[in-house]
């Protein structure tokens, strides 16, 4: 139609000439009609109606009439603007043409042009910067005010594997030692109090993935393993807040031996071999009661062992993925298995005689764990940067979601105090309340910190010095004190 093509035109010339206007305003760029020219001219368009033949009542057709030249006087209006500021833009270029042939007849027109955007550009970069700065400052000074009070503290790092750390976990009984399973194909057991390690199994031939005293592996084997541990004397914790920052973001060796130290031994032999899989052997937990075993694997099952003669008591089938995770409920017979297919499903095992499963989809993006809680909940978290909060009761849609920056690995939370503790792929360590209210961020600077990609966390609520772990890929374990009353207090 020829009034929108104008119209188009118009509307572009007149949406780039309104900075200019702003800044010109020594006359007016736009001319309006007067009141009688309008009615006039609206009297003429009635007239013209009045002699067409049309089945549109008389009131409907006069609205219209009005509403189209009213549209019509603000497509005119813009016309006019834009032929002004065309005017405008072509003396400024002569001028400057000018004033380019009057330096030994160079033209400097693009030039001035260019060095005038240059400015302007510049300037809007300064202001951007200022603002980032200022909002990254008032971050930081709310970070260390919080840092300073010793709401989450680094206690201690356990350090000695040779490579990456996949998972951490805490045993459930005495005495409780710290484990952790690492790409370097073995698996450790730690003094949480002294940071010594206690044992180093080396029975894998893959990579180990979980350590609950049981490990699976990427040799497509679960082992269970026995070994009687003998905790050392504590040492007095350091703090070394106080010490001058130390640049360690290009380390790539963990402090201390790569070996691990030399007085630690070594297993070999497991006292018991879980070979039911035909993939990668991805996670591995005690069912309560701790007579049987789940384990998850890359071929897509989960398997339910017998510990005592290893034999497969049920496979758990369904996923169309790899099965990333599995997790067992602290006081339940029910299992949560976690896949690729951006699903987790609840397995339940209380009723001998039937074994019901659900299925439940709420991801877009690989479910990476699911975790139960002491009650009736579990919590899963994604590669698609959210963790979700459910209820057992009700599972058709989570009653909390939490959405980060970042994938969020295997998720643990606290037993007694239900915070949620969340490892990213972005090297952050971050708690939530299970309503989803972020708590805080654990300390990370090149002092303190994960230095690489958090893997895993795990908390150990009755510990009085560290009740928090972590792991990374920068092949260390770390050890946490969280202050939760306080930490609850800022809530």
């Amino acid at each position: 139609m020829p009034v929108e093509g104008s119209g188009g035109g118009g509307g572009g010339a007149g949406g780039v000439g309104r900075q200019p206007k702003q800044k010109r305003k020594s006359h007016s760029l736009s001319i309006r009609r007067t009141n009688s020219a309008e009615q006039e001219r609206s009297g003429s368009h009635r007239d013209a109606l009045d002699t067409q033949d049309s089945k549109l009542p008389m009131s409907l057709r006069s609205n219209l009439l009005d509403l189209f030249s009213q549209i019509e006087r603000e497509f005119e209006n813009l016309y006019i603007e834009n032929i002004e500021l065309r005017r405008e833009i072509e003396t400024l270029n002569e001028r400057l043409a000018a004033d380019g042939q009057t330096i030994d007849g160079v033209d400097l027109a693009k030039g001035a042009l260019k060095t005038k955007a240059s400015h302007s550009t510049s300037q809007l970069s300064q202001k951007l910067k200022t603002t980032y700065k200022a909002s990254t400052s008032k971050i930081v000074s709310s970070f260390k005010a919080t840092t300073s009070r010793a709401v989450c503290q680094l206690v201690r790092e356990y350090v000695g594997h040779r490579d990456g750390i996949w998972d951490v976990s805490v045993s459930r009984l005495h005495p409780v030692v710290l484990g952790t399973a690492s790409a370097d194909h073995s698996a450790a057991l730690w003094s949480i109090e002294t940071g010594k390690c206690l044992l180093k199994y080396l029975g894998h031939a893959g990579s180990g993935e979980i350590c609950s005293v049981s490990t699976a592996s990427g040799d497509q084997t679960a082992h269970i393993w026995r070994y009687m541990v003998q905790l050392p004397a504590p040492v007095p914790v350091v703090d070394a807040s106080g010490e001058d920052e130390i640049d360690f973001s290009d380390k790539d060796e963990a402090d201390g031996d790569p070996d691990g130290p030399s007085d630690c031994p070594t297993l070999r032999v497991a006292s018991t071999a879980l070979r039911s899989h035909q993939g990668v052997v991805i996670c591995a937990d005690w069912l309560v009661g701790g007579k049987q075993v789940v384990t998850a694997s890359w071929d897509r099952a989960a398997n339910l062992y017998d510990v005592e003669t290893s034999e497969l008591v049920h496979s758990l089938t369904g996923h169309d993925q790899e099965l990333t995770h599995c997790c067992t409920h602290p006081a339940q017979r029910l299992v949560v298995t976690s896949s690729r297919d951006t699903t987790f499903r609840l397995w339940d095992f209380r009723d001998p005689a039937i074994h019901s499963v659900n299925v439940f989809q709420g991801h877009t993006d690989t479910v990476t764990s699911a975790v139960f809680t002491l009650g009736d909940n579990v919590v899963s978290g994604s590669d698609d940067r959210t963790v979700k909060v459910w209820d057992l009761k009700n599972m058709r849609s989570p009653i909390a979601t939490i959405r980060t920056d970042s994938a969020v690995n295997r998720i643990s939370i606290s037993v007694g105090q239900r915070i949620i503790a969340l490892p990213h792929d972005n090297r952050q360590v971050r708690l939530f309340d299970m309503n989803g209210v972020r708590l805080a961020r654990l300390p990370r600077s090149n002092r303190q910190g994960h230095r690489r990609m958090a893997c895993s966390t795990a908390w150990s609520d009755d510990n009085p010095s560290c009740n928090l772990f972590s792991c990374g890929f920068d092949r260390q374990a770390i050890g946490w004190n969280i202050n939760i009353p306080a930490l609850l207090q800022e809530k």
